[in-house]
């Protein structure tokens, strides 16, 4: 088998930003079992996540996540992940075979304390051009998510330990990217992760999913 078996551990920096996005923009791209929570009205939670998991992780590669949604589902609480993209195949296949999550192959560069880029073949998926962190603290966090594999719903934590500051950015995502429909815009929050060693866990099936929309592309 080409890749690890979960728990993956990788190590590495990374930069997230927060986005409130329209619940009804965002409602194709979520199974419908699955409540939408509402951070403000009309609006939930959405996110962009960037990151180079390089020495001392179970496999090398840069990857981008996208979250249209935070979601709810009888009382748990986590992420929907529509769009996900490495540039490691073994990372694609982990990802799609043990988590059930879309992922696709893409071209990133970075360049450190400036900005990283986005390709995928001739197409560019998104742009952030971000400045250095001043105050930083350490920080350890747990957050989960969902995904879908097969009729199965989902749900996988994650745990990891960062030093973490707050960052100016600029996210571009031209009209011709796949996930630009979900009107992500400019974010209000930046967060930039360095020293960080990130843990995701095996997933676990939490119910069934019958009627995905014709937007998700991962069933």
């Amino acid at each position: 088998m080409p890749y690890p078996q979960a728990p993956w551990i990788l190590q590495g920096y990374a930069i997230q930003t927060l986005h409130l996005v329209n619940i009804d923009q965002v409602r194709p791209l979520i199974p419908l079992e699955l409540e939408i929570i509402s951070v403000w009205p009309g609006k939930t939670l959405g996110s962009v996540y960037l990151s180079h998991y390089g020495s001392g992780s179970v496999l090398e590669y840069s990857e981008l996540i996208v979250v249209p949604a935070l979601i709810n589902y009888q009382r748990k609480i986590g992420a929907w992940i529509s769009h996900i993209y490495v540039d490691n195949a073994d990372s694609v296949a982990g990802g799609r075979e043990i988590w059930g999550l879309p992922k696709e192959l893409a071209k990133f560069t970075w360049e450190q304390g400036k900005y990283v880029t986005v390709h995928q073949g001739n197409q560019r998926l998104c742009s952030l051009n971000y400045n250095q962190q001043s105050l930083a603290w350490r920080q350890w966090l747990s957050a989960s998510a969902f995904s879908a594999k097969g009729a199965d719903l989902l749900i996988f934590p994650a745990e990891f330990e960062s030093v973490l500051g707050l960052i100016g950015s600029r996210l571009e995502i031209p009209a011709e990217s796949p996930f630009s429909g979900i009107g992500l815009g400019q974010p209000w929050l930046s967060v930039r992760c360095e020293q960080m060693s990130l843990r995701v866990d095996a997933p676990k099936v939490v119910g069934k999913t019958y009627a995905l929309t014709k937007n998700t592309k991962y069933v």
